[in-house]
């Protein structure tokens, strides 16, 4: 079935196939080395006119006023814009001036991946420029960017439809240079926690992806089967039991960055497919986990702005240490004034139903407090503030807690109202660990489709003996979007999930 095209693609297509009738091929094998990028050239020309005398360059053909004999060009590479200055008879030294006649000024198209030969000058309006002495096509581009004229002083539309953003994100790097820089952050994010977890001498690991049980956290899989084996695997919701099994074994510190799959709904806050950083120390607990946040998460901080402060919306959030902490019991009491510590199932569905906040019967004591916190309390935590001391129905993989009968060793992190890590003392007792796993399969039982399985290979590796240890799970997506003042999460991945695209064929 054929794709309709457009005029500027008919003609884009007809351009390419004049290149191909002169011998230009528009999509040559050969390397171009480059020796400067351009926001280099920008910046140290002006102090050293002496530098970029032959310099070689490649990238995008992003603007073009012809005039006559000569031309100015933009061309874009990774680093930034930078103008050409071509000139017909330096490009086209002898009688025949087809390079710049017909191929340049005809067949050349905004779009196009030229590299160019030259020396850098200043123009009589102050302008850095290359003065080109050769120019090679290296891709002809055969669609049109999305630009009001293309031909002369083209100006870009505001590319900002999200739809067409996140399914062409080439396009949006393209046109919208600014994006590149969420994912360079994102990507110093990273290395600044990942150097922070080295010089610990923790050891970064990789565990299965394909899981035969998923497990570690309360989320619905995605399922799938392998012909081979003739088994169900499920992509993996956590990493949790199989880091556990390697404290089991005798490391003391594990990290992995994984890739976690959890078939739920998709709104701004997630994606089904998202970036965990999870860390497990041997001999620690969740206090200390919590000092390790605030260190980690305000050393983040500093390396990627400079200052502990960052602008996330209108609000200025602090990193700087110490961050604010609440038991659960107390924050749901300042936001709604009911103390809930100590009251039955009963009682809690009577007062979410007084708080409006939308329960169902599948929903046992534990995901009715959740519930509570999450719409009452957790959008007006701005500050980066910890919530510690849950209920132990809402942490089957938590230890209990020392000194509060009925709650558990456990905190998460709360920031611009979302919450950005989820840390424990770990469950550490066998016996223990079993007859919660057994009342997650009850919940499952009432249709409750989060509910955990019960990993009996997981039960054995504890009952050979896993030491103390505390546990933590942070959001690498969502500290992202508060890293770089992002309001959504499909703006700081790549390539989001998205609905399939509707072809439109001729």
């Amino acid at each position: 079935m054929a794709i309709a095209l457009t005029e500027q693609e008919i003609i884009r297509r007809n351009s390419l196939h004049e290149l191909l009738r002169l011998g230009i091929d528009p999509y040559p094998p050969q390397t171009f080395e480059m020796n400067a990028r351009a926001s280099d050239i920008k910046k140290r020309f002006p102090i050293d006119n002496t530098l970029f005398q032959q310099v070689q360059i490649a990238g995008r053909m992003m603007s073009r006023r012809i005039m006559g004999a000569a031309s100015f060009v933009e061309i874009q590479d990774e680093s930034g814009r930078v103008q050409l200055y071509v000139k017909r008879d330096d490009l086209c030294p002898d009688e025949d001036k087809t390079l710049y006649n017909t191929v340049f000024k005809k067949l050349l198209d905004i779009g196009d991946i030229i590299g160019v030969t030259g020396y850098v000058f200043i123009t009589q309006m102050g302008e850095v420029t290359i003065h080109v002495k050769s120019l090679k096509l290296l891709s002809k581009s055969l669609r049109v960017l999305p630009i009001v004229k293309e031909k002369e002083d083209a100006v870009f539309d505001a590319y900002t439809d999200p739809e067409q953003r996140y399914r062409q994100r080439y396009v949006d790097l393209i046109v919208n240079p600014e994006v590149r820089e969420v994912f360079i952050k994102r990507n110093q994010m990273i290395n600044s926690m990942r150097s922070y977890l080295n010089d610990k001498s923790y050891l970064e690991v990789e565990t299965p992806i394909l899981q035969p049980l998923y497990g570690g956290a309360a989320a619905r899989p995605f399922k799938t089967f392998h012909n081979t084996l003739d088994m169900t695997l499920y992509l993996r919701i956590a990493n949790e039991l199989y880091l556990k099994r390697l404290i089991v074994g005798g490391y003391d510190g594990v990290f992995e960055f994984s890739k976690d799959f959890r078939n739920e709904g998709m709104d701004r806050f997630h994606n089904p497919e998202f970036t965990q950083m999870e860390l497990y120390v041997a001999y620690k607990d969740y206090e200390w986990m919590m000092e390790l946040v605030e260190e980690m998460v305000e050393k983040i901080a500093i390396d990627l702005h400079g200052t502990t402060r960052v602008m996330v919306g209108e609000n200025q959030i602090d990193f700087k240490r110490p961050w604010k902490r609440f038991t659960m019991f107390e924050v749901i009491r300042h936001f709604t004034g009911i103390d809930i510590e100590g009251v039955d199932e009963e009682a809690l569905v009577a007062i979410a139903k007084d708080l409006h906040v939308a329960i169902d019967k599948t929903m046992a004591k534990g995901k009715i407090i959740d519930q509570i916190f999450g719409e009452k309390c957790e959008p007006f935590l701005i500050q980066p503030t910890f919530i510690t001391d849950y209920p132990v129905e809402m942490s089957p993989l938590a230890k209990k807690h020392r000194t509060k009968p009925g709650l558990v060793e456990r905190f998460e992190a709360i920031c611009n109202g979302k919450e950005l890590c989820n840390a424990f003392s770990e469950l550490n007792d066998p016996i223990d660990q079993r007859e919660r796993f057994e009342s997650q399969l009850e919940l499952g039982k009432r249709g409750d489709d989060e509910s955990m399985l019960l990993d009996e290979d997981f039960l054995r590796a504890l009952e050979f003996g896993m030491p103390p240890t505390a546990g933590l799970g942070i959001g690498i997506d969502r500290l992202t979007m508060i890293m770089t003042n992002t309001p959504s999460i499909q703006d700081v991945l790549f390539f989001p999930q998205m609905r399939p695209e509707k072809q439109v064929n001729g």
